[in-house]
């Protein structure tokens, strides 16, 4: 019989960097031939891709997470909806503060949501349109 978990150890499981779609979201930026520095800690929202030739950023958000506007982005957990909601909100704040921060100084931003990347030609004809644009 498998053992439950407590809340702190599931939290602890879920990883902040190096998931699924960040990974896929790199090799196609790579395949494109930008070089890229991961979660630069000095920018606001430490974000998942940093272009700093380009002055571009790449977020890759979770929808559950961010609060993305798709069906995983609208569940809610039925346990502690007092304590979840406010979380997963606070969470979308700080992801528009940080975007409007990069803005203000001077960066591209680019947020790519996890149910967009079942398409892949999709995704990656987004990334060549945010990418191709130098701008030098």
């Amino acid at each position: 019989m498998p053992s439950k978990l407590s809340l702190t150890e599931r939290m602890r499981r879920i990883r902040k960097t190096d998931t699924k779609p960040e990974l896929v979201v790199r090799r196609i930026v790579h395949s494109q031939g930008y070089r890229y520095r991961l979660h630069h800690p000095k920018l606001p929202g430490n974000p998942d891709i940093v272009l700093v030739r380009h002055r571009k950023v790449i977020f890759v958000h979770g929808c559950f997470w961010h609060r993305h506007n798709c069906r995983d982005g609208r569940k809610l957990p039925n346990s502690k909806p007092g304590y979840w909601g406010p979380k997963l909100e606070r969470n979308r704040h700080r992801d528009k503060t940080n975007i409007t921060q990069l803005r203000r100084l001077g960066w591209s931003v680019l947020v790519i949501w996890e149910c967009t990347m079942k398409d892949t030609k999709r995704l990656t004809k987004t990334l060549n349109e945010f990418l191709g644009d130098r701008g030098s």
